[in-house]
């Protein structure tokens, strides 16, 4: 037996846990990949390795919750690069959302050939520990989710409400051609229906795993967004950003709330996430259904791209999203809600969509060329830490919204605070070093980001994951370590 009790002592942090509202200066020591003792002064010659956190706070390894890996890239490339990104910003467990047709894999077909092959594309290859949540595009994908489950821990589920008649970027009439679907399928309202119905019969066949199976919904209207993108591409008023979210409007999003509640409320689903949030539209509406059917287990997201962006950023088109990026009134609501607890998770929804990609050179400055989503995990937790210390909010609050909320919701249950027992994911983060942030400096092989020349007052210095750093000081260190999230974990 080892003379050393400890793996690892990480000496002389602060220690940011997601409960309570204080600060602790402590050690932590490291064994197995777990945290085995979190106290003041642990003598240094108990541990193998001894590393010094300089006074540093020391967060829980973030849970970025939305993001898409392999969307705009093959996933073998972006598995690697994007996880590497994902380090950076002090990202421990990276969920991706993924599903059937075009982008991703690129085929339709039952998941049960289709997710061993994103599997094995997987493995070995994400620098963080990983895992799925899946989107049942067909009456197959439905009567799938049992044996997902049960065989491969997919405990999460998203339906794409503007599907309906929009694709990916637009309007489009050849919606089963970009899902993949068969001719006698329809990705509509009653497809949402049996779903959400679908998905509750699975739950109670599982009931010690029910409580952290859940449905996920981008909640915007493909109907509406149809007509305004006809109204508006015509208006010339209207240019960039401001055109877009004109397109895509708020009321959209409201409706869409509106409407995936009610039929929560019709299947009996209690658990249902609203990711995104981009609007005070979307949040009143949100917080009206959480009164209307308090039955329902209502979590509601919000992404750092809303809560750093409005419609005047320079970026223009490089920040086109869905949602769209709104005008400063919405940015400044959703922070209101944010500090006053009625938003669950902050994340990234990380696409790495390179600049070739993103748009052409010959459409410069045209946004309804450009496609959808940019990626941005590395700066999920400097930015909210820069933003939030200024707006009052907790260092402890930003710990449950970047993990533990994330952490409890999705099933990863040694995941999300710091306390003996979890597992030894830290981030280590200066909350007092200012940078600007410079495409250029990330992993990510996006190769711009939305984010360009904005200043932050902090920043994740060093990642652990599992006891192990793997970033440090602006590089990521070893080899890809990630392991897969069978989910709810033990």
């Amino acid at each position: 037996m080892s003379r050393h009790d400890f793996d690892l002592l990480l000496k002389n942090v602060r220690v940011v846990r997601p409960h309570g509202n204080v600060v602790h200066a402590a050690d932590i020591a490291v064994r197995d990949g777990r945290i085995a003792l979190l106290a003041p002064a642990i003598d240094a010659a108990r541990a193998r390795e001894v590393h010094d956190g300089g006074g540093r706070l020391a967060f829980p390894g973030v849970v970025d919750a939305h993001m898409h890996s392999g969307i705009y890239s093959p996933l073998e490339e972006d598995a690697v690069s994007e996880s590497r990104a994902a380090a950076m910003g002090g990202v421990t467990s990276s969920l991706n959302y993924f599903r059937t047709g075009q982008y991703y894999l690129n085929r339709g077909g039952p998941y049960r050939t289709f997710y061993p092959e994103v599997l094995k594309i997987s493995k070995s290859r994400f620098y963080v520990d990983y895992g799925f949540h899946l989107a049942p595009m067909d009456r197959t994908h439905i009567g799938e989710m049992p044996m997902l489950i049960a065989k491969y821990g997919v405990a999460s589920f998203k339906i794409f409400m503007f599907y309906g008649s929009h694709g990916l970027h637009g309007a489009s009439d050849k919606q089963r051609d970009f899902l993949m679907i068969a001719e006698d399928e329809r990705y509509d309202v009653a497809h949402f229906e049996f779903i959400m119905r679908g998905l509750q019969k699975a739950r109670e066949a599982v009931p010690d795993k029910a409580a952290q199976i859940s449905l996920s919904l981008h909640c915007e209207t493909a109907e509406i967004m149809t007509a305004y993108t006809k109204i508006v591409e015509k208006d010339k008023s209207l240019k960039g950003l401001a055109a877009y979210h004109a397109s895509r409007p708020p009321h959209s999003e409201g409706l869409a709330v509106f409407t995936a509640a009610y039929l929560a409320h019709e299947a009996a689903l209690p658990n249902i996430n609203l990711l995104h949030l981009s609007s005070k539209k979307a949040e009143q509406a949100a917080l009206t259904m959480a009164e209307v059917f308090p039955h329902l287990d209502f979590r509601r997201e919000v992404t750092i791209g809303h809560l750093m962006l409005d419609i005047t950023s320079p970026a223009a088109e490089l920040a086109k999203v869905n949602p769209p990026i709104r005008p400063r009134e919405d940015v400044e609501f959703l922070w209101e809600a944010l500090l006053a607890g009625k938003l669950d998770w902050v994340v990234s929804d990380h696409a790495c969509c390179r600049h070739e990609t993103k748009i052409p050179r010959r459409y410069f400055g045209n946004i309804w060329m450009a496609q959808s989503g940019f990626g941005g995990t590395e700066y999920l937790l400097p930015a909210l830490v820069s933003e939030g210390t200024k707006r009052g909010m907790s260092y402890n609050h930003m710990a449950r919204v970047t993990s533990w909320n994330p952490a409890q919701r999705y099933g990863l249950n040694r995941k999300g605070d710091l306390a003996e027992g979890f597992d030894a994911d830290i981030a280590l983060v200066d909350p007092a070093r200012t940078w600007t942030i410079r495409a250029k400096d990330s992993p990510s092989t996006q190769g711009y980001t939305p984010f360009e020349g904005i200043e932050l007052s902090a920043r994740v210095d060093s990642t652990y994951l599992r006891g192990v750093k793997i970033y440090d000081n602006g590089q990521v260190i070893g080899r890809p370590r990630g392991q897969y999230l069978h989910r709810p974990t033990a």
